[in-house]
């Protein structure tokens, strides 16, 4: 299994086993040591890689144990200390790390309930771990942009000096990110002060701080939807390509085959067939059927578009169903050139606005024949 796949299925355990997860002990085994394992690919059962239970003598502090060590060449490179599932993550729970990252080589701490990982290291001050970790792992909530980061932990690509060039930048923009996030949730009053004073002449009395507040939420709570729409329209023009428009050259129909077979090659698991879909092909397949058996009008789903064709051949499509996105839903169909075009449905009804130029397609394919023929 690989670093994604790994993730997303421990992600996917936490969701269905943590509520049954009542012990620390319980939550090492359930989510820890795998994460250690399956994520970071060390060998959980070779001492050599990682050591459970890990002592480092300091001082008057004798006897204490960090849960896990990983190794490098006989070096510590990553201490870990667990909670249980659910158990708050306060720095002060972290007394131990603090002590051991002062005696050991290890550069990397790790403070974990199983389903978030905070990792620090020693930016404010060598060999101190600092109070603030500079990468926050939620499995219940992935942040995809900190990923390429962790990666550099694994076993295979351990690149230490790459994770701590770049954790300043990411302690710092993951901190603002969060306080940012707070103030979504409710913003502080002395950004309600602030905004209020730059588009208003009202004095910062209680009352006036109490109407902005729920003003500035929600303004900020349309500003962010605003911008998650803005995005997914641009992610959606990027990810579809771009409209084929009446007149333009004709594709080759041998690429537009060679194109189609590799979409599908990707094979059933990676395509989910929805039932708007196969709504919109039992529309279509009714049209047609005026003018073939209802037996050659067949359907190939791919990760982007649903397409419909006469006797199973891709040099006789009919229509896609661009029905992938979001937010829009597209009917593709082709001119005599197959050169495609594609119609916005508000709803599947609208397909049968477009039924003589379906029937043209189709008539187009079949020949001469006629429904009673094969």
């Amino acid at each position: 299994m690989d670093f994604d796949a790994a993730i997303a299925d421990i992600a996917s355990k936490i969701i269905s086993q943590g509520p049954s997860i009542e012990t620390e002990e319980a939550t090492k085994n359930a989510f820890i040591m795998p994460f250690i394992s399956r994520v970071l690919g060390y060998d959980v059962f070779n001492p050599l890689e990682v050591v459970p239970e890990f002592t480092a003598d300091h001082g008057t502090k004798r006897g204490e144990k960090v849960d896990y060590a990983i190794m490098k060449d006989g070096e510590v490179q990553i201490l870990i200390e667990c909670k249980r599932i659910g158990d708050p993550l306060h720095i002060k729970h972290a007394s131990q790390l603090f002590r051991y990252f002062s005696v050991t080589n290890a550069r990397i701490g790790v403070l974990t309930n199983g389903q978030v990982f905070n990792f620090y290291t020693d930016l404010d001050k060598p060999n101190m771990m600092d109070d603030r970790p500079f990468l926050v792992l939620d499995l219940a909530d992935i942040d995809e942009t900190i990923l390429p980061e962790l990666r550099k932990l694994t076993k295979g690509t351990f690149n230490l000096d790459s994770v701590i060039s770049s954790a300043e930048e990411l302690k710092y923009v993951g901190a603002l990110r969060r306080e940012i996030a707070d103030e979504f949730r409710e913003p502080a009053p002395e950004l309600v002060k602030m905004l209020m004073g730059r588009v208003s002449d009202r004095r910062g009395t209680a009352e006036n701080i109490r109407q902005f507040t729920e003003l500035t939420s929600k303004a900020m709570k349309q500003f962010l939807k605003e911008q998650v729409n803005a995005r997914l329209k641009s992610a959606l023009g990027e990810a579809e390509p771009a409209p084929l428009v009446a007149g333009a050259p004709a594709p080759d129909a041998e690429a537009e085959v060679a194109a189609t077979n590799a979409d599908e090659a990707t094979g059933p698991a990676d395509v989910v067939t929805t039932e708007q879909e196969l709504a919109g092909y039992q529309i279509i397949k009714a049209i047609a059927c005026s003018d073939v058996k209802p037996q050659r009008i067949t359907h190939r789903d791919s990760k982007t578009y649903f397409a419909i064709m006469l006797d199973d051949n891709n040099r006789k499509s009919i229509a896609r169903l661009w029905f992938n996105g979001k937010s829009r839903k597209h009917l593709g169909l082709f001119d005599e050139n197959k050169v495609e075009t594609r119609y916005l449905l508000e709803d599947l009804d609208d397909i049968y606005r477009y039924a003589e130029q379906i029937r043209d397609t189709v008539r187009r394919h079949a020949g001469d024949q006629v429904p009673g023929e094969a």
